[in-house]
């Protein structure tokens, strides 16, 4: 007997919900047959069988959620299997993780299947006893090779913060216990004591991607030392070019946006600025190869930013058939986990809202994210005369970890004339 176990989808996927069983007790399946969906905070994954059999249980009723890492969800039968324990749970109930998983047990992830030893090695939750750690110190204490058990958190509720493993790498955990007094919890008040009384709202109960969306940039805000850097980009000859450019595409059915524009002026931006495409690692900067440029896309209940790979390399109509498929499977929730996880670097654009200028929270572990504004038409003074221009404000929030204010000025310096004479981008 085999446990299916629930699939750690990503690195930092905690929980799930069971949204779908495709099969039922009593129906054999082979290695590759879909047997359920996942849903997680940003998309909803299929779940494959790796081993042939029968399914014997099912433990946890589709539409579930919470459902653990690791919880066994289903059992499987073989020939030669042995017999499993009963299930304790009531049915539709996530079952905990036992204590130690049996080598038979096995679960599949986006990158593949995997032993459960091995995706336990990487999870969040230890065998009931929850690790409470930010994903920036999660991430730091898997690459110096420190054990998150062996640390003390100082963070609001003894919670483990970038801080706290770095103190560990420089003295060991208890030197680290010792020198780093525990902090106070960061008392959060009720909306009643704070003046607004009950009854007078609505309460919308905080789904995975929200409750996912306030923990990154969260930790991103108070992690990362930031700043931003802001131009103003007059666009009257992209919208020219642009005309031109959908006026040749029409027959093909494709349709480029300016933000495909600004997607491939960022890619080759930073390819004459390498230094800004690079990401803080505690063991130094990562100089990345290409610029794979994440855009953020708002979907129902929050935002994800799928993934342009090599945007450099890529033409306009390439980048805009690419982006227009991502953003729809995006808003649909059928994105894999790679195609929204990594990238060097992000651009988000609320033009379309009429928003003139803001500047956004990194997109960890990228080192910086471009903020785009509406094109309007401004007043402008050109060789001493006033003129009217269609201008675009660009901001660039930087981790000063990495991106330095001579290198973001650079980096923006490289973007400001591929923006502003696009016939550059299409040779």
């Amino acid at each position: 007997m085999t446990d299916i176990l629930m699939p750690a989808l990503s690195p930092t996927m905690e929980e799930g919900v069971l949204a779908k069983w495709h099969v039922k007790v009593g129906d054999t399946v082979k290695a590759g047959d879909v047997i359920a969906e996942i849903e997680t905070d940003k998309a909803t994954m299929e779940v494959e069988a790796v081993d042939e059999g029968e399914i014997t249980e099912i433990l946890v009723a589709e539409g579930s959620e919470n459902v653990k890492v690791n919880t066994p969800i289903a059992r499987l039968s073989g020939d030669d299997a042995a017999p499993a324990p009963k299930a304790d749970s009531k049915a539709g109930q996530p079952k905990q993780a036992p204590a130690g998983h049996a080598s038979g047990e096995i679960v599949a992830t986006f990158q593949g299947v995997k032993p459960a030893a091995e995706v336990l090695a990487l999870s969040a939750t230890s065998a009931g006893d929850r690790i409470f750690a930010s994903p920036l110190a999660r991430r730091l204490a898997t690459e110096a090779g420190l054990d998150l058990k062996s640390l003390k958190g100082t963070g609001p509720r003894g919670r483990i913060v970038k801080a706290d493993v770095e103190a560990a790498g420089k003295g060991g955990a208890a030197a680290q216990a010792v020198t780093s007094p525990p902090a106070e919890p960061r008392k959060v008040q009720s909306l009643a004591q704070m003046g607004i009384p009950d009854g007078s709202y609505d309460l919308v109960p905080l789904d995975g991607m929200r409750k996912a969306i306030a923990r990154r940039m969260t930790d991103s805000f108070r992690d990362i030392p930031h700043f931003p850097l802001t131009i103003d980009c007059e666009i009257d000859g992209l919208m020219v070019v642009r005309a031109k450019v959908n006026a040749m595409l029409e027959p093909q059915g494709i349709k480029v946006s300016v933000n495909d524009f600004v997607i491939k002026a960022a890619a080759l931006a930073l390819k004459a600025v390498p230094e800004a495409n690079a990401s803080y690692s505690p063991d130094g900067l990562a100089m990345h190869h290409h610029a794979d440029i994440a855009m953020a896309v708002a979907i129902e209940g929050g935002l994800i930013t799928p993934i342009i790979r090599k945007a450099e390399t890529k033409s306009l109509s390439q980048i805009a058939t690419e982006a227009k498929d991502l953003a729809k499977r995006a808003r649909d929730r059928k994105l894999k986990p790679e195609e929204f996880q990594g990238g060097t670097f992000s651009v988000s654009n609320l033009g379309m809202f009429g928003i003139k200028a803001f500047a956004s929270i990194i997109n960890e572990p990228q080192g910086a994210i471009m903020s785009v504004g509406a094109g309007e038409q401004r007043p402008v003074v050109k060789n001493g005369q006033l003129a009217i221009a269609t201008v675009m404000t660009v901001t660039l929030t930087c981790d000063h970890r990495v991106v330095d204010g001579a290198t973001g000025a650079k980096f923006l310096q490289a973007f400001k004339p591929l923006i502003e004479d696009p016939v550059t981008m299409l040779a």
